[in-house]
């Protein structure tokens, strides 16, 4: 379903200036290799893939304050509700980006990053549009060059079919896949931080499928 435009936030986003790059002021090739600089420390880089209302970056960054955190979202409308959570807790070591994450290798250099988060993707069902999917095997190898050696892919999913499909490519580019869970819920894990759309899906009775990518 698509989104009711609110042409409010255009104006409303530059509030939070000090953190977040709009729509009409984007990251770029500026910070391509330099994000350590804008942070103002030397720290590891994680980056979630879809950031969404901010809820999972949110509380994470607040757990790891010894980790910089970069969420992107390509709707600056949803990413708006993230600023405002991150502008609640104070949290020095986050940054927001309204961005298109097809071209991520226009703002991160190679080996920048250090671990990517993707939580609840776009499945993309229909078989024409599987390069669409995050985890294809285009957008893996992406990755693999903005990583360091031995950083990780961390993916949570409802979606079986998705799940089964980004296992296969992750097969196919050589990855190595770890701690692996159908049913993320029933292990109880007290260290799992739940996204807005994990707590939708599990009030539905889905269950949710997780694991850990590291890239040799």
């Amino acid at each position: 379903m698509r989104l009711r435009r609110k042409p409010w936030v255009d104006e409303a986003i530059h509030d939070f200036d000090a953190f977040v790059f709009p729509k009409d002021a984007p990251a770029s090739e500026a910070e391509q290799g330099r994000w350590a600089e804008v942070f103002g420390r030397q720290a590891p880089l994680h980056v979630e893939l879809g950031t969404g209302k901010g809820d999972f970056i949110s509380q994470l960054a607040e757990r790891e304050p010894d980790v910089n955190f970069i969420g992107i979202e390509a709707q600056q409308d949803v990413l708006y509700a993230a600023a405002k959570k991150v502008a609640e807790k104070n949290l020095a070591n986050v940054r927001l980006l309204v961005f298109d994450i097809n071209g991520i290798e226009q703002i991160f250099a190679p080996g920048e990053v250090d671990r990517f988060y993707i939580n609840f993707c776009d499945p993309w069902p229909k078989k024409r549009h599987y390069k669409r999917r995050l985890t294809y095997v285009g957008f893996l190898e992406k990755y693999r060059r903005l990583l360091k050696q031995g950083g990780e892919l961390h993916f949570k999913t409802d979606n079986h079919p998705l799940f089964l499909f980004s296992l296969g490519q992750f097969e196919e580019a050589g990855l190595t896949v770890r701690d692996v869970s159908y049913d993320l819920h029933a292990e109880n894990r007290p260290d799992n931080i739940m996204t807005e759309y994990e707590r939708k899906f599990s009030g539905f009775g889905e269950k949710i499928h997780r694991c850990e990518v590291v890239f040799p």
